[in-house]
């Protein structure tokens, strides 16, 4: 079973992505960054779904700002103030881990040296600054999976996603850093949806997937209202999706193809794009040097089995009691 740790920020769809984890991986640990709301509001909500879940791992909270101390992003409008609008979570009664996100992060790479795979679904802050500060941790981690960014259309801006837009820098470290990078865009995840029969089967599940119905309840009308979109998106549980086991998901959910993505890191209306190379080119050589691709650095998902996703989804939500 893949063993995970979940760098996010919880966030409705970080809470399915976190519940899908209990289900499918051997999540070892959560640390919760700035993003969908401040980084205390979701270090808050990541112990609370610890608790729903019955989740015994360490969440440590993360960076509240960027690597460049910029003022943290918000994703209210889509996931209301604390993060998990329609979740009547219950204040959770444990503690944080003592760690900075940064360490937790150091030290869990290094006990499962080889075995673990981080899921990032938020800033990058956290995992950018650990794999500055330990030279050893690329080469200790099996892979990274990244829900962010875009191929095409963007959430925070025309063509930018928000979790690459909250530390464009961070995000370009992580996409250099040399560990084998699966990454899932905003394009393809926005059109992963719950709808009304999901919905329902969630609310006549146990006590987790009734919870999550309700998040995704407010997820699907934000989604509606904002962006005419009439359904619920689980943006981060593709993250998770990516490297669940054959026996929780079936394989081929996603297709992936390897190519280079650039982040932008000027200022500008540009900020947080994700600029990835899908022109297809097969004789690089026969092309001027400029108009050459770059060496792929990620895996890319350019198909996704929608309803086969979403059946994973709510089989694993209400699986949880």
């Amino acid at each position: 079973m893949t063993k995970l740790l979940f760098v996010g920020d919880p966030g409705i769809d970080d809470a399915v992505a976190i519940s899908c984890a209990a289900r499918w991986c051997d999540l070892v640990g959560i640390v919760a960054t700035h993003g969908n709301a401040p980084a205390d509001a979701t270090a808050r909500n990541a112990l609370a779904l610890c608790e729903l879940v019955g989740l015994a791992v360490p969440v440590a909270r993360g960076c509240a700002r960027s690597i460049m101390g910029e003022p943290a992003s918000s994703g209210a409008a889509l996931h209301g103030g604390a993060g998990i609008a329609g979740a009547p979570l219950a204040e959770p009664k444990g503690e944080l881990d003592p760690r900075p996100g940064v360490d937790l992060l150091i030290e869990t790479a290094r006990a499962h040296a080889g075995e673990l795979v981080v899921a990032l679904t938020g800033a990058h802050t956290d995992l950018a600054l650990a794999l500055r500060l330990e030279p050893h941790l690329a080469s200790w981690l099996r892979a990274i999976t990244v829900m962010g960014g875009t191929a095409g259309i963007g959430n925070a801006r025309p063509m930018a996603c928000l979790n690459i837009l909250a530390d464009p820098e961070a995000a370009a470290i992580v996409a250099a850093a040399g560990v084998p990078l699966l990454w899932i865009g905003y394009e393809l995840t926005r059109t992963v949806l719950l709808g009304e029969a999901e919905l329902a089967r969630l609310e006549a599940g146990g006590r987790v997937a009734r919870t999550m119905a309700g998040a995704l309840r407010f997820y699907r009308e934000r989604y509606r209202r904002i962006y005419g979109i009439d359904g619920a998106p689980i943006h981060d549980a593709l993250a998770v999706l990516a490297v669940a086991p054959p026996e929780r998901v079936p394989p081929g959910v996603l297709r992936f193809e390897p190519t280079s993505l650039e982040v932008v890191c000027t200022h500008g209306p540009a900020r947080g794009m994700t600029i990835v190379d899908r022109r297809g080119i097969r004789a690089p050589d026969e092309l001027p040097p400029d108009r050459r691709p770059l060496p792929p650095n990620v895996h890319y998902a350019v198909e996704i089995d929608r309803r086969a996703a979403v059946e994973a989804v709510v089989e694993a939500l209400v699986s949880l009691r």
